[in-house]
């Protein structure tokens, strides 16, 4: 699946990302709308890692679903 397709899902992608990074509240998730940067930002903040660190989560994300 990539990006665009997530981004059009997101309401059903949503609680597969409160699954993998459960440190993102709700709100965050419903913030973040789809957009791949605002997601990598969020989770470099929650968890403390840099942003090629984040950037892998991600694309590594991507490749699961």
């Amino acid at each position: 699946m990539n990006w665009d397709q997530i981004k059009g899902n997101w309401m059903q992608v949503k609680g597969k990302v409160k699954a993998k990074w459960g440190d993102l509240t709700d709100d965050e998730i419903t913030q973040i709308d789809g957009r791949r940067e605002e997601l990598v930002g969020r989770i470099q903040k929650a968890y403390g890692v840099g942003r090629e660190e984040a950037e892998r989560q991600v694309s590594d994300f991507e490749r699961t679903l």
